[in-house]
């Protein structure tokens, strides 16, 4: 048997500006809760959402509404330790 080795990186969608990227140059982060959680080093356990690490990219997301919808959640939400990190990067 063959094992077949990928050179081609993960592509992962953007859930604010819906744009396809390499999951190295999107932010990943999950729902601990109902808060919203960055993941960096994409080490967190549950389901993952993909973000550019740009403000424009997070306010389309809220306006959208696309954090709960993109984690399954069922409720708000908290947003605020990910808009931190977001402004800070």
């Amino acid at each position: 048997m063959v094992r077949r080795v990928s050179s081609v990186a993960p592509v992962r969608t953007c859930i604010g500006c819906r744009e396809r990227a390499p999951a190295s140059e999107l932010l990943r982060f999950v729902a601990v809760g109902l808060e919203l959680r960055p993941d960096p080093g994409r080490r967190l356990p549950g389901r993952g959402a993909h973000l550019h690490p740009g403000p424009a990219c997070f306010a389309q997301a809220e306006r959208r509404r696309a954090f709960g919808r993109a984690l399954r959640l069922t409720g708000v939400p908290d947003t605020g330790p990910l808009a931190e990190h977001v402004r800070a990067v």
